[in-house]
């Protein structure tokens, strides 16, 4: 059995929220690639709807365990080694613990917003209530002092930081974003490739047809950064670009938990889908009205579910 029939039978691959190396064999597999093929990152990032960052560290991974050869200045390619089967269980290992830090990234998330966790905590305290080994541990904290919810005490310790916990600091970064994103679509020689285009709405389709209900929070968080920083980027101020990454990245937290009452996402992906077509037809200004009143419904709506935001 080769490796990407292995991976394929493997659960972790199978399962909602499964590691993106999981993903991208999968996809290896339905494409049919074989040897020598490229896998650029912006495909992947389209055909599973998340942002080249997290992309391009699934690749590295499968990089270091032989599954692609990289060349410079020209990415990721299928490597002839990819056949091997004891390529197979290195990537199944990595596969179902990048799953097992997925499934404590979310339970300490959960945590903290429902109380059940202290200001500051230890690292023994978290390796041993989420059962973790200390590889995991490291690579879970990373990704939360990355996100901006946390950071690493003096000498000893982890701080999580309070204000992102919290209703008004969900409402707050609304309020900055409503300053800042419309701003951008009115910037001189505002311009978004027809490619963005596409996959932007590509992505409110899919949501639309049934994605809202099945995808995780991790997801529906991704697609709704990806769609707003696409349409700022394009405003080719990186100020504003700079500014909404920072943002999206902290407030990460706080969203997870407006996620319970989804509702309301299928009107947001239909505004969504009107500020594409204005931006398509060349009416930025007209765009930004519409982004402008879509992020203000969307305080509303936020403001309206305070209970739930509230721990």
């Amino acid at each position: 059995m080769n490796l990407l029939a292995a991976a394929l039978q493997n659960p972790v691959t199978m399962s909602s929220g499964k590691p993106l190396t999981a993903q991208i064999i999968d996809f290896i597999q339905r494409e049919g690639l074989t040897v020598g093929s490229h896998l650029p990152a912006q495909l992947l990032a389209d055909r599973l709807q998340v942002s080249r960052t997290p992309i391009n560290e699934a690749l590295a991974t499968l990089h270091t365990h032989g599954v692609l050869e990289r060349q410079k200045n020209r990415g990721y390619f299928l490597a002839p080694a990819a056949e091997s089967g004891t390529l197979a269980d290195d990537v199944l290992r990595q596969s179902s613990d990048e799953d097992a830090v997925y499934q404590a990234y979310l339970r300490i998330a959960d945590d903290l917003l429902k109380g059940e966790l202290p200001g500051e905590v230890t690292e023994v305290l978290l390796r041993t209530r989420y059962q973790l080994t200390p590889a995991q541990l490291k690579t879970v904290l990373n990704r939360i002092g990355q996100e901006g919810w946390a950071e690493k005490k003096r000498g000893y310790g982890w701080q999580f930081h309070t204000m992102l916990t919290t209703p008004e600091g969900l409402l707050q970064s609304y309020r900055l974003r409503l300053a800042l994103e419309p701003a951008a679509l009115l910037e001189p020689g505002y311009a978004i490739a027809p490619d963005v285009i596409a996959r932007c709405r590509a992505a409110e389709q899919r949501l639309l047809a049934g994605a809202i209900d099945t995808d995780s929070p991790d997801e529906l968080h991704e697609r709704g950064v990806q769609f707003h920083e696409s349409i700022v980027a394009a405003s080719g101020n990186p100020f504003f670009i700079d500014t909404i990454r920072r943002v999206n990245r902290i407030r990460r937290l706080i969203s997870y938990r407006s996620m319970q009452d989804r509702k309301r996402y299928p009107e947001h992906c239909r505004q969504h889908l009107h500020i594409l077509d204005l931006l398509e037809a060349g009416r930025s200004a007209e765009a930004s009205a519409e982004l402008r009143l879509h992020l203000e419904r969307t305080l509303a709506n936020h403001q309206k579910i305070r209970r739930i935001l509230t721990p």
